[in-house]
């Protein structure tokens, strides 16, 4: 039946590539540019203001040259602030020599892949002084100005990002690669509680609308949205480990630790797609799994934590490679899940309207025989379960009886073994004083014959 109808969702390789044809993956927040068309469409944008202001007669010339000298007097301020972020100090640094940029490029050379705590130990020592000198000026400066635009701040992370890079100039594209994501997670797991969700943009405001959107969609059923499911998995889902990953996503604080989040999403959805098909799963199959796990999971601040890569993440975590595609088929899903209509899911508006109200649930799929077979055995299942726990129950009871017996019992005759004791006690001083009064009867006669006999002898 499902396979009769057509499909809904449908993404090509070639709408998730940016729009200028640079070939890296473009992102709805970019308008479909990746980050770097999108910063030079920006820059051209600021660029040709000025120039707009020169079409006119003389009144607006008086006011571009104002504008002109507050120019370079604002740009005087930025060029005393961007020094104090890459350098600390106002004045520029000095140049290290040949030797220590070689002892530090190969410390950090020698790091293995992924190794975090390692880079910050190296990041410590002397050959790394200028470097760390650098990234805490920047920390300090940033926290300092908390109060900056959310994208103003964006803008010196990421100019930050490019100044850093020439630190590792002499190393390989990977390892380069691995350096500025200890430096992006340096970065930004300490100035996450300052940007993120910031108070000058509306995240907050869209997170709650995308959660009601996800929450009004919950009876969405995996048939609507054409989503595999393997024959006889009724009774567990294949796809809650990646809801549990989307979800663990709004725990991290580095863009990084958020992408790998979603890769770790991604790549459970090609795993449960895989045990339904026996030839590997399209990009459509892909979409309408990522789809269900969003519905699914709901997860929270998903807007804001999307905003916070795409704004401090490194660009090329998300122009290219798999975790570009990843997060590019994410913002396709919240795009989608925010447009969502009755012909995407095979329905008329009257019947999409209808679920959307309440007023119609989404019909049981049927089972088929062995789903059945496995309904049955698990209701015995569950049977004989109960059965167990009221045997374990009676058993327990009895265990409990028997004690309280043997309690009683033991009470018992400790109280009889007490009782005879009293009483061989109290028979020994009848017993005593039995003797004691034979023999004081003795002791009398005897000073009674004592008595008379003289009497006798004397007549």
């Amino acid at each position: 039946m499902w396979g009769e109808q057509k499909r809904g969702i449908h993404v090509s390789q070639a709408e998730l590539l940016c729009k200028d044809g640079c070939g890296y993956y473009g992102n709805p927040a970019w308008q479909g540019y990746c980050s770097k068309c999108w910063r030079e469409r920006i820059r051209k944008t600021e660029t040709n203001k000025p120039e707009n202001g020169l079409q006119g007669d003389g009144g607006f010339q008086l006011t571009f040259s104002k504008f002109e000298e507050k120019k370079n007097v604002e740009k005087g301020r930025r060029s005393s602030t961007m020094k104090r972020l890459f350098w600390g100090t106002p004045s520029p640094p000095r140049q290290e020599t040949s030797e220590g940029q070689e002892a530090a490029l190969k410390a950090f050379q020698s790091l293995e892949p992924g190794d975090f705590p390692g880079f910050l130990k190296l990041l410590r020592k002397p050959i790394s002084q200028r470097l760390h000198s650098r990234c805490t000026a920047f920390l300090n400066t940033i926290e300092a100005y908390h109060d900056l635009p959310v994208e103003k701040q964006s803008d010196l992370v990421q100019d930050f990002y490019q100044n850093i890079a020439v630190h590792f100039n002499g190393l390989p594209e990977a390892q380069l690669s691995q350096m500025m994501e200890h430096i992006e997670k340096l970065i930004m797991t300490r100035l996450h509680k300052v940007v993120f969700c910031h108070d000058s943009c509306d995240d907050e405001q869209k997170d709650l609308i995308l959660q009601r959107r996800i929450k009004s969609l919950n009876w969405v059923t995996p048939q609507m949205l054409r989503v595999p499911f393997p024959k006889g998995g009724i009774d567990s889902d294949p796809y809650l480990p990646a809801i549990t990953a989307i979800i663990e996503m709004d725990a991290k604080r580095a863009p990084q630790d958020k992408l790998t989040c979603v890769s770790k999403c991604s790549q459970n959805v090609f795993q449960a797609l895989a045990l339904t098909n026996s030839q590997p799963a399209n990009a459509d199959d892909f979409l309408s799994g990522l789809i269900y796990v969003v519905l699914r999971a709901n997860p929270p601040r998903l807007h804001s934590n999307m905003n916070y890569i795409t704004r401090f993440g490194l660009p090329h975590s998300l122009m290219a490679g798999e975790t570009g595609y990843y997060f590019t088929n994410l913002s396709c899903t919240v795009a989608f899940i925010e447009k969502l209509d009755g012909p995407a899911l095979n329905l008329t508006p009257e019947e999409f309207n209808s679920y959307m109200n309440g007023h119609r649930a989404p019909p049981r799929p049927l089972e088929s025989e062995g789903q059945r077979k496995a309904r049955e055995n698990q209701e015995q299942m569950e049977d004989l379960q109960k059965r167990q726990e009221n045997v374990n129950q009676g058993v327990q009871a009895f265990q409990e009886q028997l004690e309280q017996w043997v309690r009683s019992v033991q009470e018992k005759m400790d109280e009889i073994a007490a009782q005879s004791q009293l009483l061989e006690n109290r028979l020994s001083l009848e017993k005593s004083a039995a003797i004691a009064r034979d023999q004081s009867v003795l002791v009398l006669r005897d000073n009674a014959s004592n008595e008379t006999d003289p009497g006798e002898t004397e007549c």
